[in-house]
């Protein structure tokens, strides 16, 4: 990535990166949710295979996320401001293990090796 482009995004050099993030953190915060959850696993069979691999304690812990995200949205409501305190919206627990996905299909493709998988998405 090009240096300018690099401190177009970055939150610590540009306002409106960082007035973006905030308002990104605000709206995962009122529903408990963060940012890795938005990650849909039926974009790519990366995501689905990267969720597979983490821990289930983590996935659980996820999916009640989207429940309760959900729950909210559909009464209109927020969660409470205490709640919406202690929440870490940034806090990631994906990326790294979809990086991981992400270099192991790319190596698999450079190596003329069969994909990891095969199948398609609904």
């Amino acid at each position: 990535m090009s240096t300018l482009l690099q401190s177009l995004i970055d939150p610590k050099k540009n306002f409106l990166a960082r007035m973006h993030m905030k308002a990104v953190s605000t709206r995962l915060r009122r529903y408990g949710l963060r940012y890795d959850d938005l990650f849909d696993q039926y974009e790519s069979m990366d995501i689905k295979e990267a969720l597979n691999r983490l821990p289930r304690e983590v996935v659980d812990a996820r999916n009640q996320r989207l429940k309760r995200a959900m729950d909210l949205s559909m009464k209109h409501e927020y969660l409470p401001k205490d709640l919406q305190a202690v929440q870490t919206p940034f806090r990631g627990y994906l990326k790294e293990m979809l990086a991981l996905v992400e270099r192991e299909r790319k190596e698999r493709e450079a190596l003329g090796a069969l994909p990891l998988y095969q199948r398609t998405l609904p």
